[in-house]
């Protein structure tokens, strides 16, 4: 179809048949060069971009059905309620009742955030507080931000070990040799998630770079196994006692 023929229902029909198309697409449907042509066509119609893959997607309202978290996917190309990579970590960090921290977001989000992130942080948009070894990410105003932080520092409290397994972790890394410390150092940390390599180091006093290796080994399962239990190590085995009879003949 020629550039000159387009009309709405042709170009509403091919965003319905393919749910999200790139403008190189479109132009490639229509046999057109001109951006600013299909553009215009487009701004007729109601519809959204894409806040991954740079923005290149884009899909009528019609089609899109947003979550209870305001977003929509097709193909895994993700669309937000709130348009742009930047409103939506925006409009989240803002409205979030104990912020968020960046690998939250990016898991949220299915996308990289960090760099967004650092630009509303600079441009004023958020502000962001060192929590358990990270930044976590919070509304500008200072009112919802202490609140933010509050609810953050409490459910960091309820997941801290207790005193005295604290002290049984202790006991048990001191009989460890050195990589089987950074293996399980590492382990605790995964398992305590947000923070857990300056957690684990300071609880262990170790460097949270040798937590971060050991956590990284065990993601990689490189790990030297005949070192983790020598051959004939463990506990030695029972010696049976034969019986002196002889059966008679």
């Amino acid at each position: 179809m020629s550039i000159s023929h387009l009309e709405l229902p042709g170009l509403a029909r091919v965003l319905n048949d393919r749910k999200i198309v790139t403008m190189d697409e479109l132009r490639q449907s229509f046999e057109a060069t001109a951006e600013r042509t299909l553009f215009r066509k487009l701004s007729q119609l109601a519809y959204c971009t894409s806040y991954t893959h740079g923005g290149r997607f884009f899909a009528l309202d019609e089609i899109v059905e947003f979550n209870e978290d305001g977003l929509w996917s097709h193909d895994s190309v993700w669309f937000s309620q709130h348009g742009t990579l930047r409103a939506t970590l925006e409009a989240w960090v803002t409205a979030s009742d104990k912020g968020f921290f960046a690998n939250e977001l990016k898991g949220a989000l299915h996308t990289n955030v960090k760099e967004t992130l650092l630009r509303l942080v600079k441009g004023g948009r958020i502000e962001r507080e060192r929590e358990a070894g990270l930044y976590l990410y919070c509304a500008a105003s200072s009112t919802p931000r202490k609140r933010q932080l509050l609810a953050r520092k409490a459910e960091l409290a309820a997941e801290e070990p207790s005193d005295e397994l604290k002290a049984a972790i202790l006991i048990f890394f001191s009989l460890l040799d050195e990589q089987q410390r950074r293996l399980f150092a590492g382990l605790e940390s995964m398992r305590l998630r947000r923070g857990g390599d300056s957690f684990v180091a300071e609880l262990v006093g170790v460097d949270a770079h040798t937590v971060a290796k050991g956590r990284k080994q065990l993601l990689e399962r490189d790990v030297e196994m005949d070192r983790v239990r020598a051959a004939g190590g463990g506990r030695p085995p029972k010696k049976t006692r034969r019986s002196s009879r002889r059966s008679k003949p």
